[in-house]
């Protein structure tokens, strides 16, 4: 049984989804993507079997910390990534829910590792 991982991909800029999903997808992954917290959410709630999801912080209300705390709060345990072009978020106590904090960057490679770690650590776990 082979299970093609699916990840979400949450960024309110378009050519930063767009980007993540042909890498991620290059790298044989399934993706979908939202453009904002609230999207982000509803489709967790419809999607419970998401592998990881890669969300940026900087959104419209409700942003990407406060989507991990009510992603966290609900006990879903789903591997999250916080991508940002901000490194001053490292240090906020709220990013340490998340499972990982990644520069962005239109060079993938640090995401596709920290996925490929995550995605592995998260089956060893099972």
């Amino acid at each position: 049984m082979n299970k093609r991982i699916t990840i979400l991909i949450a960024d309110d800029d378009e050519n930063v989804r767009l980007m993540c999903e042909r890498g991620l997808q290059a790298a044989g992954y399934s993706t979908h993507s939202v453009a904002s917290g609230t999207e982000a959410l509803q489709f967790v709630a419809r999607n419970p079997l998401i592998d990881l999801i890669v969300l940026d912080i900087q959104m419209a209300p409700p942003d990407g910390i406060e989507v991990l705390k009510q992603l966290r709060a609900s006990k879903v345990g789903i591997p999250v990534i916080l991508y940002s072009d901000y490194s001053v978020y490292k240090s906020d106590f709220d990013t340490l829910l998340a499972d990982a904090y990644v520069m962005k960057s239109p060079d993938l490679k640090e995401l596709k590792e920290k996925v490929k770690e995550l995605l592995s650590l998260d089956a060893h776990a099972n």
